[in-house]
């Protein structure tokens, strides 16, 4: 996962390595058991969601923002080792890749639970 021209997608061989690299914060949401992911390289923009499509964009401190940008770590819908990640304002979606870019969408088939699953390395 990275970003480039603040629009975030999945490619190989990134450079700078710091385009797919965030920080995993507390959820901007305030919720108990939320993350937010905030860019190494951009520090105060963070991953979310708007039209179901993701972008890094700056946190405006709104309560929008918050909930665009904050999702439950859950075990790997595909992987119990890997991990999947639920959206906060929209708990019947998840971060999925299709088509090398990253969409919030509900998931109802094994592709879509292999496309929501990603390894977190540090």
């Amino acid at each position: 996962m990275r970003h480039a021209n603040f629009d975030v997608r999945i490619d190989p061989n990134v450079s700078p390595a710091q385009d797919a690299q965030f920080r995993v914060r507390p959820g901007l949401a305030g919720a108990s058991g939320t993350v937010s992911f905030e860019s190494v390289n951009f520090p105060g923009y963070y991953l979310r969601h708007y039209g179901f499509d993701f972008q890094l964009a700056a946190n405006d401190g709104s309560g929008t923002f918050a909930g665009d940008a904050t999702f439950r770590q859950v075990a790997g819908l595909a992987s119990a080792s890997w991990a999947s990640f639920q959206s906060y304002n929209y708990p019947d979606r998840y971060i999925r890749h299709y088509n090398y870019v990253l969409r919030l969408d509900p998931i109802t088939d094994a592709q879509g639970r292999a496309d929501a699953t990603f390894r977190l390395t540090s």
